[in-house]
């Protein structure tokens, strides 16, 4: 669980923190100088005028769809990158459209990182020595990081177990202040090689940037030993980017409308959207269809002595299939890891569908053949956390389990646009279309003739009743 922050600053350059209220390593700037009156009164002068420039520079930042590149007199628009990784060995076929290569996106926001790099992880994996496995699937990957990060670093462990009795899942970055990165991906070089994996990179939106920075704070800050939660939470840490007021942008040219969720509710202060609330407003919300691809989908508790039945999300796809006829398609995960507890409410779920009631909810299960990977563990996975429905997409770090949005720390964007063959949404739903429809995505009565499934062990056979 840990929280990374890496700048290419000078050594002499001590980096502060606006957030004093929590103490962390917050510097003062106050001298105890004596000055004439008429030096005080122009200080104070300077002082307004800067207040009132800041609050309208802040109100235009709010508002803005462009972002002006100080210095430069260049005006550069905001864009969204859809990236992805494959397992190896995993092919679609031609002309099967993919995103971004997410190590290339990776390599792409360090190169050019000129100040400061943020990230959010929930551990770090970067060869196989770090997991005693041989594999030269890593060999690309350390030599590439470690190279590029050749700045100063500070890194800080984040206790979720003694904060939350949870785990910091978040995995995230922040690149000079205007470049994000939000995805499944942890910093693990199986993530690049051996899982599948999904994301979206946004370039140039400081507004975005600088919310997400809020929610990196909270980490930075909690990472001090013995640090406690605040009740409430500074100021400094509301955020004026929500469901209510989402933020108003041109992203790749396509008007669109953002947000940032967080998790779980103690690490939010009450303007910030609550991860669940974003899910489930986007499933309540949907007219047409809600397409869900996540790694496990359990209507329970799993951690920490809780094993208590939790419907939530559930009950919230089956009003929209049944109440409001939306169909509903779920693509989970199964690798021979997968825990088999998961299976009961897999099939019940799948159970309801009924064309002839108008009742279209259809669960599959995507299985990436291990071949000859089997000796890597917690790969050959399908590790997306992903909703798209007619209205919005959604793009998570967390697994659809109770622990993930009471307890433990994750991360989301929400984006609604304007319908466009090009937009973020558009490409979003067709890597939903691509894998449902492609031979990794198998429905649940084949699964007993799957080896690489744990969830064949104890699925029904195609002749059981």
């Amino acid at each position: 669980m840990l929280a990374f922050r890496s700048s290419r600053l000078l050594d002499g350059h001590e980096l502060t923190s606006p957030y004093k209220s929590l103490h962390d390593s917050y510097v003062s700037n106050r001298r105890d100088s004596k000055c004439p009156v008429s030096a005080l009164l122009a200080a104070g002068c300077l002082l307004v005028l800067g207040i009132l420039l800041a609050v309208a520079v802040i109100e235009t930042l709010k508002n803005e769809d462009r972002i002006h590149e100080m210095g430069s007199g260049c005006v550069i628009s905001p864009s969204i990158v859809l990236v992805e990784s494959f397992p190896l060995g995993v092919d679609y076929g031609r002309k099967v459209k993919a995103g971004v290569n997410l190590f290339e996106a990776w390599k792409d926001l360090l190169s050019s990182a000129s100040k400061q790099i943020d990230v959010a992880s929930f551990y770090w994996c970067l060869t196989g020595e770090d997991i005693s496995v041989n594999s030269s699937s890593d060999t690309p990957v350390p030599s590439t990081l470690t190279r590029s990060l050749d700045c100063r670093v500070q890194i800080r462990r984040v206790n979720f177990g003694r904060l939350t009795k949870g785990i910091l899942h978040s995995k995230f970055w922040i690149v000079d202040g205007k470049h994000v990165y939000i995805g499944s991906a942890n910093m693990d070089w199986r993530a690049l090689t051996q899982v599948k994996e999904l994301g979206v990179v946004i370039y140039n939106s400081s507004a975005l940037a600088a919310d997400l920075q809020k929610i990196f704070q909270s980490y930075w800050v909690t990472g001090r030993s013995n640090a406690s939660i605040p009740d409430p939470w500074p100021s400094d840490y509301d955020t004026d980017i929500n469901e209510e007021r989402p933020l108003l942008l041109n992203l790749s040219g396509v008007e669109s409308k953002a947000y940032i969720t967080a998790s779980p509710p103690v690490f939010c202060p009450d303007s910030r959207t609550r991860d669940l609330d974003a899910i489930l407003s986007a499933i309540r919300g949907a007219q047409d269809f809600i397409h869900v691809a996540v790694m496990e989908f359990y209507p329970a508790s799993k951690f920490f002595h809780h094993h208590g039945y939790w419907p939530v999300i559930e009950d919230a796809l089956k009003r929209s299939a049944v109440d409001r006829n939306v169909s509903v398609c779920l693509l989970v995960s199964c690798g021979r890891e997968t825990d088999p507890a998961v299976w009961p409410f897999i099939r019940s779920l799948d159970a309801l569908h009924s064309p002839s009631d108008n009742i279209n909810i259809a669960v599959r299960v995507f299985v990436i053949p291990a071949g000859n990977q089997s000796h890597i563990p917690y790969s050959r996975v399908n590790h997306n956390k992903y909703l798209v429905t007619d209205k919005v997409a959604y793009v998570g770090t967390s697994n659809w389990s109770a622990d993930y949005f009471n307890t433990t720390a994750g991360v989301a964007l929400v984006l609604s646009q304007d319908a466009s063959g090009s937009s973020f949404h558009q490409q979003l739903r067709a890597v939903f279309d691509r894998d449902w429809s492609s031979r990794y995505s198998h429905p649940l009565a084949d699964l007993h003739r799957i080896h690489d499934c744990a969830f064949s062990t104890s699925a029904p056979s195609q002749h059981e009743t």
